[in-house]
């Protein structure tokens, strides 16, 4: 039935893979960042390159979506989807701009451990989106999306861990809150990855 319902091109499956790989490469910026503090300026602004780029696809995606008769899957599914990758990046920048703005140095070890498992997150994530084009062969998506959920599960104790340390460590109070503002915009971007594979499995119990 799904493939009677397929638009004859693979425009809006391109876009889901572009927005994915500019995640990928936003995150393995971040987590970059995170490991050397140094030419804090020029990185971040890489980083908002990446953003913006990933946002020109999405805006072309959306505009295709209120156009084209045929879409994929649902458009509602298929526009949260657009989104909530969106929001992977957007929580990874903002954290990467605290880190400019806040003039930090120095990044604890937690930090940089979730600055890993973000780019994990987000490689999982580009997988799953990837795997969307064969629909009908779900096993690999729904196993992407279990690997989703457990990074995020990680992520979740590397927050716990990461703070618990960040306010026995003796530092100034306001160094603190500086850091855990950005631990936990490291951490919501990998919830916003467990938020697709939510959507993903959804529109695969629906449609596979």
């Amino acid at each position: 039935m799904l493939e009677k319902l397929m638009p004859k091109s693979d425009e809006f499956f391109d876009a889901f893979d572009a927005q994915a790989a500019a995640t990928v490469e936003g995150a393995q910026l971040v987590a970059a960042l995170l490991e050397d503090l140094t030419d804090v300026e020029n990185k971040v602004r890489a980083i908002k390159e990446v953003e913006h780029r990933a946002d020109g696809v999405v805006h072309g995606a959306f505009g295709r979506l209120h156009t084209q008769f045929i879409t994929p899957f649902d458009r509602a599914d298929m526009y949260r989807l657009m989104s909530k990758i969106d929001d992977i990046l957007d929580m990874a920048e903002a954290a990467a701009v605290r880190i400019r703005i806040y003039e930090l140095s120095d990044a604890p070890e937690d930090a940089r451990t979730l600055g890993r498992v973000l780019v994990k997150c987000a490689e999982t994530v580009q997988r799953a989106v990837r795997a969307l084009r064969t629909i009908k062969q779900p096993e690999q998506m729904l196993s992407e999306c279990r690997e989703v959920r457990r990074l995020e599960n990680e992520a979740d104790e590397l927050l716990r861990q990461g703070l618990v340390k960040l306010f026995k460590s003796g530092a100034d109070p306001l160094t603190i809150i500086k850091w855990k503002e950005v631990y936990d915009l490291l951490e919501s971007s990998t919830d916003r990855c467990k938020d697709v594979a939510n959507i993903i499995e959804g529109v695969v119990l629906e449609h596979a």
